[in-house]
């Protein structure tokens, strides 16, 4: 008797901390029903938004191409400096020192508008870090109910194979030792297969705030990016190859890699979606997605660069 006693002390003790962890992990999760990433408001298209008919806009600047790359015209282009640019390339014949004076100013104005651009990078790819790391909480959060849902079940397998076999020694009937050896296994061998679950559990992850839901739809114009970044996204003389825009060339990654080529399934995805229930596997999918949609923001960053010299030269 004293050894069930032993046994049935030990395993109360490791449920209880098995519980205890599972009641901190909820009461953590509360913090986690509302995004604190999101911008505190939304961006407005009331100016005018990026031509997108890049090969018009380069034929009007065939001037500007031995001096600047196409890259470069279409990132002034957008920003709006193209005619500060024509004006700065003017002056340069004058060496007067009110011509180089003007020169600067110009430059202002240009480095005004490139600073705006660089800082609404900093701010998108910021956003999608921090839904990031709050999807990677969440994640973890899942992985812990699963193994604690585990660790519960494997305990309990192992005190019905402890109390088959304690109860077997104790019982000196042939008949009913051997049922409750057999009962005791059957348990047992059915608490180990409920471990296998390869789903696990689901947990409710709303966010109507969806920056993953405009990647995947592609819209011409998006209220929850500014407008110079989404032009970036969606122009596809950005992209290496110049054949599919970033967003594009993302969703292929993404429909191949996180949804197997499955359309539908994609679609349908509750990544997509204002939230609802996610398992452990959605959740990092999501967390994923976001770094790589990080990753992608921070590369408009060299595009920049090579304006950044490209302007240098002319100057000089």
């Amino acid at each position: 008797m004293k050894k069930i006693f032993y046994f049935f002390a030990v395993f109360c003790l490791l449920t209880s901390c098995v519980s205890k962890k599972n009641q901190a992990i909820k009461q953590n999760i509360l913090t986690l029903k509302d995004s604190y990433c999101k911008a505190p408001f939304q961006y407005n298209y009331e100016e005018k938004l990026p031509s997108y008919n890049s090969d018009s806009i380069l034929s009007a600047n065939k001037s500007l191409k031995g001096t600047l790359s196409d890259q470069s015209i279409l990132i002034l282009n957008a920003l709006g400096n193209l005619d500060e640019v024509e004006e700065i390339i003017k002056l340069k014949k004058d060496s007067s020192l009110a011509a180089q004076v003007k020169v600067l100013q110009l430059k202002g104005k240009i480095n005004s508008k490139i600073t705006i651009a660089l800082t609404e990078l900093d701010a998108v790819a910021a956003e999608f870090d921090c839904e990031g790391e709050r999807v990677a909480q969440i994640g973890s959060y899942v992985d812990n109910l699963n193994s604690s849902r585990n660790n519960k079940l494997i305990l309990y397998s192992i005190a019905a194979g402890a109390a088959a076999s304690i109860a077997g020694g104790i019982v000196k009937d042939g008949g009913w030792s051997n049922a409750i050896d057999i009962g005791g296994g059957a348990l047992g061998a059915g608490f180990g297969l409920a471990t296998l679950n390869p789903k696990g559990k689901k947990v409710e992850f709303i966010h109507q705030r969806n920056l993953l839901r405009d990647i995947w739809h592609e819209k011409l114009e998006s209220p929850n990016f500014p407008p110079f970044i989404w032009y970036m996204y969606t122009e596809k003389k950005f992209s290496n190859k110049e054949t599919h825009s970033i967003i594009q060339s993302m969703k292929q990654r993404w429909l191949h890699y996180q949804f197997d080529d499955n359309q539908n399934e994609a679609d349908a995805s509750v990544i997509f979606s204002n939230g609802g229930f996610y398992r452990a596997d959605d959740l990092h999918n999501r967390a994923a997605m976001l770094n790589q949609m990080q990753s992608a923001t921070r590369t408009i960053n060299q595009n920049i660069n090579y304006l950044l010299l490209d302007l240098d030269k002319l100057i000089l």
